[in-house]
């Protein structure tokens, strides 16, 4: 008969030999803390259906997995903050090495050169497209990041008042309104102008207490602000202007930096990370050399050894667990090397070139399913500016649309209807992947042209 595991079971003498050296007598004894009104005993057995063989697991599971809705099976025009992008089969690869995906904090530079080096390598390539001088080796996620830039701010310049745009991505609302509530600084909002920032509101709200304007870039709605025009209202203040960029549009937009931005953080997502339901993702942070003491989370140096050779340590670690708790930036105490990683090998593998060529489809792909919806007739909220997403107005009920589209292998966009206060509007993501094949049959579908 064959072993039905693929691996070695435990076996009795294994148990007899690991209890007498715990110094018990039976398994039992190991949950005697627990009271047996909770546990399940043969008067009280938990109702569980027959152990099934590996094979035959193996064959339900599948048929579970089946049962999801995946970019592999349906065409993907869902954006919002996640998206579905291409990533070379290298990045994985690297990923599933074990001495990269075991791995915690490099504490110990000598055993540790190639992951701090690929750390270092994430730091630079983020300030390269972000035109900012310092980076840290990462952080949770996007909105992480930004709830971090708003503590720096009010405490770089002793204000307690941050704006932020009603484009902002709804979720990075509520991560920084947690933040301001811990922190005791207030955070307000200000209004749309179609889908972009309305600069009159804006202008009024800032005032002599305003330590930051946030803005997304491309914002939510994928509409490309004027970050040069904003920068330009705090130049009276010492209010500091926080970008939260998708970091593929920058391969082809200005850097914020070189607009003025004073600290620029965002999600490498759309850079070899899959989608994952939401995560885990990678969060950047990236500042302006004047802030780099107060940047959360650590950052990689490069310096050299005694014998003179190249060699990378973290230089700064000026979190909470190195440093007493009042001097400390922030308490975030973890980053995501791992994924860090993953967008170093994803961009050493497409290249500055192949980056470009990229975004650059990816901003042929949208706009052209915008100019198709519009020969429809279809309204489109946005105009020409925006990368990879825009609003389009539909002409009868969203999920009436988003189930069609469904029952034709197409997952639909966004509901920003009450963002907009518009009815049936929709957020649309086309990304590079996307064959014009299945973009006229979105079109079609969304003019009512399907069936």
């Amino acid at each position: 008969m064959t072993n039905q595991h693929r691996y070695l079971p435990t076996t009795d003498q294994d148990r007899k030999e690991m209890l007498e050296t715990i110094g018990v007598s039976s398994i039992k004894d190991l949950f005697s803390d627990i009271p047996e009104s909770t546990r399940a005993t043969k008067d009280k057995a938990i109702d569980l259906e027959d152990a099934l063989s590996e094979q035959a697991l193996t064959r339900y599971m599948k048929e579970l997995a089946a049962k999801n809705t995946t970019t592999e099976s349906h065409a993907y025009f869902l954006g919002a903050g996640v998206y579905d992008h291409y990533s070379p089969s290298i990045v994985n690869h690297v990923l599933l090495r074990s001495e990269f995906m075991t791995a915690y904090t490099p504490y110990q530079p000598e055993a540790s050169q190639g992951e701090l080096q690929a750390l270092f390598e994430f730091q630079t390539m983020m300030c390269e497209l972000t035109g900012m001088d310092v980076a840290n080796s990462s952080l949770y996620d996007g909105f992480t990041s930004l709830g971090e830039a708003c503590n720096l701010a009010t405490s770089a310049t002793k204000k307690q008042n941050v704006l932020y745009s009603k484009a902002l991505h709804p979720q990075a609302k509520e991560v920084i309104h947690t933040y301001a509530y811990g922190m005791e600084y207030s955070v307000k909002e200000v209004g749309l102008n179609g889908t972009r920032t309305d600069m009159d509101e804006l202008k009024s709200a800032i005032d002599e207490d305003t330590a930051a304007v946030i803005i997304q870039y491309p914002n939510f709605f994928g509409t490309i602000e004027d970050l040069k025009e904003i920068k330009s209202l705090l130049e009276d203040t010492k209010g500091i202007l926080i970008v939260m960029a998708n970091p593929l549009a920058l391969a082809l937009l200005e850097a914020p930096g070189k607009l003025g931005a004073d600290i620029v953080v965002g999600d490498t997502q759309p850079f070899g990370i899959p989608m994952s339901f939401g995560g885990p993702h990678c969060g950047y942070f990236a500042v302006k050399k004047k802030y780099m003491r107060k940047v959360p989370s650590r950052i990689v140096g490069q310096t050299t050894d005694k014998d003179g050779k190249r060699g990378f340590v973290m230089t700064l670690q000026t979190r909470e667990q190195h440093i007493r708790r009042e001097k400390a930036t922030s308490n975030m105490s973890s980053n995501q090397a791992l994924l860090a990683l993953g967008t170093s090998v994803f961009l050493a593998a497409v290249g500055k070139v192949g980056l470009q060529e990229m975004a650059q489809q990816n901003l042929n792909h949208a706009h052209y399913v915008k100019k198709e919806l519009a020969d429809k007739g279809l309204t489109v909220l946005s105009d020409n500016d925006f990368f990879n997403e825009f609003v389009v107005k539909l002409d009868r009920p969203f999920n009436e649309v988003t189930d069609q589209l469904l029952d034709h292998h197409i997952v639909g966009g966004f509901d920003v209807s009450e963002a907009l206060n518009e009815e049936h509007a929709m957020l649309l993501c086309v990304t590079e992947k996307r064959t014009k094949e299945e973009m006229d049959q979105l079109v079609s579908l969304l003019a009512g042209e399907g069936k």
